[in-house]
């Protein structure tokens, strides 16, 4: 019985922060592509760091599919697949200073480089009339603030045993 081998080439990005380059993440978005967002954004680190910048845009990146897991949980995710490269294993404070200082506005650019163009009434797909839109049922917990509940709608879904009342 013949064996045959599958080999993949993966491509890493060169230099010190190599390690970082983390997950199947970066086959959706393209280091490059983070390495652009970063520059423009004047999100560059200034000297190396444990957590660089961009390591910090693909922590946030998985942290949104993570949504159960702390930082330290999700870069060891990240890293599990970086068994020969040991990369270091910062600790939850760093990761925490390593997304306040990135700041909001390189992922803010990062999104809107992947979501493509914005949809105008001239190139809006449109069905009877009515603008088509897609809406993944996402739905974000806020705290029952007045100021929240001024805003958002509380959901009206809840299934439990108190939800229902019948007379009589």
């Amino acid at each position: 019985m013949e064996q045959a081998a599958i080999t993949r080439t993966v491509r890493v990005a060169a230099g010190v922060f190599a390690p970082g380059h983390v997950g199947e993440l970066t086959w959706i978005v393209p280091f490059e592509m983070v390495d652009d967002v970063l520059t423009a954004t004047r999100a560059v680190q200034q000297r190396v760091r444990l957590v660089p910048a961009r390591v910090t845009v693909y922590l946030l990146l998985a942290g949104a599919l993570f949504t159960e897991l702390g930082y330290r949980q999700v870069f060891d995710r990240l890293c599990a697949g970086l068994a020969g490269l040991a990369p270091a294993r910062p600790s939850g404070s760093a990761l925490r200073q390593a997304r306040q200082r990135l700041g909001a506005a390189p992922l803010k650019a990062l999104f809107d480089l992947v979501r493509g163009p914005a949809a105008t009434t001239a190139t809006a797909t449109r069905w009877r009339g009515l603008l088509v839109v897609a809406v993944d049922g996402t739905l974000l917990p806020v705290p029952d603030a007045p100021a929240n509940l001024a805003v958002f709608a509380k959901q009206r879904c809840n299934t439990g045993p108190g939800a229902i009342r019948r007379s009589g």
